[in-house]
């Protein structure tokens, strides 16, 4: 039967020559339009519809062609830190959506949106309807700076910074006090950047992305002009990259201001550093020492904002305002370091640095969470115990993205990250670890459980309504999109 078409149900299906799971086809179509297939193939559900989920879900898909993939989402919406951490002014990082959506709407992968697993349904009750699940859920909590006045009004996560602009549901709430004119962000990577950039941006370019509009309302009244970008190391450890240093250089309307002490050292540490390193700290010491050329220097001098990156400091505490309810400022140790390049410590050399400021942000990184009390959890490192994916003591579940590495890597190295853990799922298949011989009933005995929790879950076309909204709105208005941002208002149109 190999390479024939078989007609069934006014769907195409390619037979791919397994034709022992043609045999067993139920006639109908499943909850999310999708065919049914048979009993005896090897079931895979994915929790979370991030780039992990997504990137799992394709290398499952591709290298084997009995296996069903689907896909638990506790929002209505898909895609995960794509749509609610890329920053609005990098439409292009976004583009990955469009692999994702191929994957979706894939004959062997269906997309269950609005599911909260580990609350309408348990991982056990996952791993009694499926061969394996991989959790891909993330990594959605915040690490705590651990220092007095971090619950002060002003302060916030970088996580749920970046939330409130992006449109995630959770915080909308949000409502930063941008009235100040100094903002403080604790460390140096690209989200720190995307932030500080956000801060910045002027108003007519960000009205032309995603950004959401009760962001781009506060922003344009914002009165921050000045953010400094801080950290507890040198210029040769911050963790940004080349494209994001570059971004805020060029940010219109903006100039740099840096500490050239701070820069003691590094041109001549910069022959032994490898290329991607030293190109960034070369536009770094650039930046903050050489003198501009005309032009450079005539567009500096009009700018009515500032940005610096402050190196060698840590946070010792948020200063209130003499109410003791607001953020005035933030006290800083000053650091020297220990050792060299990447491995270089950090060490308190006693003095301590005032800085006034209204708003402080930290991005110190995102931290992933436990799900269910059977999934083990190292809570020190914040990821699920693994082997190249699999879980530790317990044959059939697996994890990807940021709840197996720790949040580290752009998309790239999770889209890795994630096919390794898929390759070791499909060596596990073969090699017989993972006994995909009884049947297992899949999203059909999900489905019925959520049914009977009065759960409905959100299926890729009644995403795809949802997509359609967005996407007239933010045409209405001159943006590529406008999204929606609570979870009932999601509901309301995909159930239309």
């Amino acid at each position: 039967m190999s390479g024939h078409k078989l007609l069934f149900s006014g769907l195409k299906l390619w037979t791919s020559g397994t034709s022992r799971w043609i045999s067993g086809l139920h006639d109908g179509v499943n909850k999310s339009g999708k065919a049914c297939f048979s009993s005896c193939s090897p079931k895979v559900c994915i929790v979370g519809s991030g780039p992990a989920g997504f990137y799992t879900a394709q290398h499952l898909i591709k290298a084997r062609q009995d296996v069903e993939v689907d896909i638990y989402e506790r929002l209505p919406v898909p895609f995960g830190l794509v749509r609610f951490g890329v920053a609005p002014d990098h439409p292009e990082v976004k583009n990955v959506i469009n692999t994702f959506t191929q994957t979706a709407k894939h004959s062997r992968c269906s997309f269950y949106g609005n599911v909260n697993v580990g609350k309408d349904v348990s991982i056990e009750e996952l791993r009694q309807a499926y061969h394996a699940v991989v959790l891909s859920y993330g990594a959605e909590g915040n690490r705590s700076m651990g220092v007095p006045g971090e619950d002060l009004a002003g302060v916030y996560s970088a996580k749920d910074f970046v939330g409130w602009y992006n449109g995630l549901p959770s915080c909308g709430e949000l409502s930063p006090d941008l009235s100040c004119e100094t903002a403080v962000i604790l460390g140096q990577g690209n989200v720190a950047l995307d932030v500080a950039r956000i801060l910045l941006c002027p108003i007519d370019i960000l009205e032309k992305t995603d950004i959401t509009q009760p962001a781009l309302d506060a922003l344009a009244e914002s009165q921050v002009r000045r953010v400094l970008i801080v950290g507890r190391r040198g210029p040769i450890q911050v963790a940004c990259t080349i494209k994001e240093l570059r971004e805020m250089v060029n940010l219109p309307d903006t100039r740099p201001e840096m500490a050239a002490a701070d820069f003691e050292g590094v041109t001549e540490a910069l022959k032994d550093l490898p290329r991607p390193r030293k190109r960034l700290t070369e536009l770094m010491v650039k930046t903050a020492l050489e003198i501009p050329g005309e032009k450079e220097q005539e567009r500096r001098n009009k700018a009515s904002r500032t940005w610096g990156l402050k190196f060698f400091r840590s946070p010792v505490e948020i200063l209130s305002d003499p109410d003791r309810k607001r953020t005035a400022g933030i006290r800083l140790a000053v650091n020297r370091l220990e050792g060299s390049g990447d491995s270089s410590r950090a060490v308190l050399t006693g003095e301590v640095e005032d800085v006034t400021c209204g708003l402080v942000i930290s991005s110190i990184g995102y931290k992933s969470l436990p799900i269910d009390p059977s999934v083990p959890f190292d809570s020190h490192k914040a990821i699920v115990p693994n082997n190249m994916g699999r879980v530790q003591q317990a044959a059939g579940l697996y994890c990807s993205g940021w709840l197996k590495t720790g949040p580290t890597g752009v998309i790239a190295t999770t889209m890795n990250n994630s096919f390794d853990t898929a390759r070791s799922l499909l060596e596990d298949m073969d090699s017989g670890t993972l006994d995909v011989s009884p049947a297992k009933p899949g999203s059909q005995s999900i489905s019925a459980l959520l049914d009977k929790r009065g759960v409905k879950p959100v299926v890729f076309s009644d995403w795809e309504k949802i997509d359609s909204v967005e996407m007239s709105r933010g045409k209405a208005i001159g943006k590529p999109r406008e999204k929606l941002l609570t979870v009932e208002g999601m509901l309301q149109e995909a159930q239309k």
